[in-house]
């Protein structure tokens, strides 16, 4: 294993480090704490979920007992989660030193550039909204209900983002875009910390990315899914982590065990180009960090 070169890194200040899926940021991120001192914070949506710890590649027990880690794995299934959720917990730890890593570019961008202050949706709002989209024409039905300022503002193809946009205006009367610009100053601005975005070689990624899910295969990422088959909800937050529903497919017995593999790989694959597109899309002034600076690591890391 070969160490990676951290003379660029500041020990001074927080560090945050973003990447797509498989890319080492959670390799990066250990050996900064190990070598600096630092608290490593969670900043993957996926991650925070406990029934989920070989499936979404969250740090081993040994990464934990080499540095201090936390809000991985605290959020039980059935909960909300939402981005505020993470930014107050977040905002609890920081009187000392943070390394926050992950892939969740919302996340990220929120911590940095700040987050409106939107009500709550109440949970039968919520129930409605979610039997609406599961509907026939119910995103598109969501679309049209939406002001104007948020439908031209929104990923409309992206059906979470539209639900969200439309809870917020039936819940408030107001639209998101409305309540976006009002957004409060960010917890961590760009003076208060240091930013590194990790680039990798698009077939590099794909192998590993490959590599890495058959990998949690034999480590017990089948056995997890199993363990949450009696209460599998596909519309729940938690049963969103990459792989889970392919592997359900497969116990439930509409997909061979190599076909839920494959599909799998390729939704991973997927996750990473919206990753990059995030990336490239909101985090321009992040400090580029090639993927092999990070050291070659064995797996799992995210």
């Amino acid at each position: 294993m070969r160490d990676p070169d951290l003379t660029q890194i500041d020990p001074s200040r927080h560090l945050l480090i973003a990447g797509p899926t498989a890319s080492g940021k959670s390799a990066l991120a250990l050996a900064v704490a190990r070598a600096q001192g630092g608290l490593v914070v969670n900043a993957d949506a996926l991650q925070v979920w406990s029934c989920w710890r070989v499936l979404t590649a969250r740090p081993t027990t040994a990464d934990e007992a080499m540095a201090p880690h936390a809000l991985y794995g605290h959020v039980a299934p059935g909960r909300s989660y939402s981005v505020g959720d993470w930014l107050r917990e977040v905002q609890e730890l920081t009187g000392r030193r943070l390394i926050v890593v992950g892939g969740t570019g919302l996340y990220l961008t929120a911590l940095t550039r700040g987050l409106a202050r939107i009500p709550p949706t109440p949970p039968d709002l919520r129930a409605a909204a979610d039997a609406r989209l599961r509907q026939e024409g119910g995103l598109e039905g969501m679309v049209r209900d939406l002001d104007d300022a948020t439908r031209a503002r929104i990923d409309l193809q992206n059906p979470a983002r539209v639900q969200r946009a439309w809870e917020v205006l039936q819940a408030t009367g107001r639209g998101i875009a409305d309540w976006q610009a009002e957004t409060p100053p960010p917890l961590m601005a760009p003076d208060d910390c240091q930013r590194v975005l990790i680039t990798t070689d698009r077939d590099w990624l794909a192998d590993r990315i490959a590599m890495r899910f058959r990998a949690m295969l034999d480590w017990g990422a089948l056995d997890e899914v199993r363990a949450m088959l009696p209460v599998w909800d596909p519309q729940a937050q938690w049963a969103k982590a990459i792989g889970a529903p392919e592997l359900v497919e497969h116990l439930q017995g509409r997909l061979t065990l190599p076909e839920a593999t494959e599909r799998a790989i390729i939704s991973s694959r997927q996750y990473a180009k919206s990753q990059r597109i995030w990336f490239r899309g909101r985090m321009k002034d992040w400090h580029l960090w090639r993927a092999g600076n990070a050291g070659v690591h064995p797996l799992p890391e995210s």
